[in-house]
């Protein structure tokens, strides 16, 4: 199986910086994941959009993409459930 490589937008590392650090081992956890399996069963697509996806790491999400001709992996967003979806 090939691996993803996985890459931050300014707008992730941003929210990153925001997040509590109790919540961060688990986010990251998460995001390493992705790069083994970048559309895993818990991944799920996101109306209204072409090619984003989202995956839960408790009551926060992060917003990716995926491009299989490159191999990577691009995360958006990693904020709370409830603006995770704002301004798409």
């Amino acid at each position: 199986m090939t691996e993803y490589s996985v890459e931050f937008k300014s707008s992730a590392e941003k929210d990153l910086r925001r997040i509590d650090t109790i919540h961060l081992e688990s986010i990251f956890s998460r995001i390493g994941n992705l790069s083994v399996d970048p559309i895993s069963h818990e991944s799920k697509k996101l109306s209204g959009s072409e090619n984003l996806y989202r995956i839960r790491s408790g009551d926060y999400r992060i917003i990716y993409s995926v491009n299989h001709n490159e191999n990577t992996v691009t995360i958006y967003y990693v904020r709370h459930r409830k603006v995770a979806y704002r301004n798409f």
